[in-house]
């Protein structure tokens, strides 16, 4: 039975025929690219500064500077890719989730432009897939995919320059099962700033005082002919039915950052009046609507590049899929603000909301109930 499995999770990774041509790239691609690679000059990279940031779980943000201090750097990370079971909702629904170091979505990294990003990438041998790493914000070899591919036990080392500034996705991308592997949660997100900081619509100085990575996920979790969510021994007996699941291109959750209810309650996100707070959001696989209700967007970048002046006072913004965008917000009112995608059955039917709890002083020149509910 050992053996059956293997062949299959060899078979699952070799890909079906109709992928042939992505295949052929992957497998194509790490050749010119690790010449490009080694065209580098190696000496100088070698002689910028080393940096190693400690990543943290989302929606938190490692330690990083807002302005970037003299020049470039070479920025170094290490993640570690575990495949687990994770519980999607109070009713203890469960799948199989991909992660880059072991959360729903992987860490928000931040560098700024021209860094050098150095990537451990380190598949753990309790895995059973071969994974890799496409970051949208790189150039050549499938955004790194073609020179990432890991099997259970092995690790690579990947370097690239951050030659654009913005928000980008991240996501697995192995040859035959893109699509498996992203909407298991195998995505995140990077932050390029520009070395002079943001800025806004006239070029002027914006900081933030905190900022908070919110990741979209939808899943498709298969049911069983009682419409009951099933569950599995083991990632390889649960592909089939999750690739047809997926295929009705109708998710069971759209959550932020792993599951239904992670940003609300106690793990909500914290603010206080007069805060300015920078919300990352990335969607790996479809379009999303960021709302704040009760509050905007003052400065966003909904599709996150930060060469491209921000768009002010917006109500809802739309990332498209594939893409990360940022908005930047002065919270005016003390009070729990609800932060959803604004295809509110989303939202509210299948879970893609959290909450921001800010303290402060009321303003009752922005809001005041005149007269409170009584009888007519």
């Amino acid at each position: 039975m050992g053996e059956e499995l293997k062949l299959t999770r060899r078979s699952i990774l070799a890909g079906a025929a109709a992928t042939g041509a992505i295949v052929q790239a992957a497998t194509s691609a790490p050749a010119q690219a690790q010449g490009v690679m080694t065209k580098a000059s190696a000496t100088d990279v070698a002689k910028l500064p080393r940096v190693k940031p400690k990543l943290v779980d989302p929606p938190f943000v490692h330690a990083h500077e807002q302005i970037a201090t003299g020049g470039p750097k070479l920025v170094a990370f290490e993640m570690t890719i575990h495949e687990k079971k994770i519980v999607l909702d109070d009713a203890g629904t469960e799948t199989f989730a991909f992660t880059f170091n072991g959360t729903v979505p992987g860490p928000l990294m931040v560098v700024h432009e021209g860094d050098y990003v150095e990537l451990t990438l380190i598949n753990a041998e309790t895995n059973e897939l071969m994974h890799n790493i496409d970051f949208h914000s790189s150039t050549g070899a499938l955004g790194g995919g073609g020179l990432t591919e890991v099997n259970p036990g092995e690790k690579v080392v990947l370097r690239w320059k951050a030659t654009r500034p913005g928000v980008f996705v991240y996501h697995c991308a192995p040859p035959g099962m893109v699509p498996w592997h992203v909407t298991a949660g195998m995505n995140g997100a990077i932050m390029v700033l520009p070395r002079d900081g943001l800025k806004d619509h006239q070029g002027k100085a914006l900081k933030y005082d905190k900022v908070y990575y919110v990741g979209e996920q939808d899943f498709y979790v298969p049911r069983d002919e009682k419409g009951n969510f099933k569950r599995y021994a083991s990632v390889g007996e649960s592909h089939d039915d999750v690739v047809k699941a997926m295929r009705t291109l109708t998710p069971t959750h759209v959550v932020f950052n792993g599951k239904v209810g992670a940003l609300t309650g106690k793990a909500a996100l914290t603010a206080k009046v007069g805060e300015t707070v920078l919300i990352v959001h990335s969607q790996a696989n479809r379009d999303t609507r960021p709302h704040l209700i009760g509050g905007h967007g003052d400065y966003v970048w909904a599709t996150g590049k930060f060469r491209n002046p921000p768009e002010r006072d917006l109500e809802t913004w739309f990332i498209p899929g594939g893409c990360a965008g940022a908005a930047l917000y002065t919270f005016l009112q003390p009070g729990i603000y609800a932060y959803v995608n604004h295809n509110l059955i989303e939202a509210f039917e299948l879970g893609a909301a959290g909450h921001f709890k800010v303290e402060g002083e009321w303003n009752d020149d922005l809001m005041k109930q005149v007269v409170a509910p009584a009888g007519i």
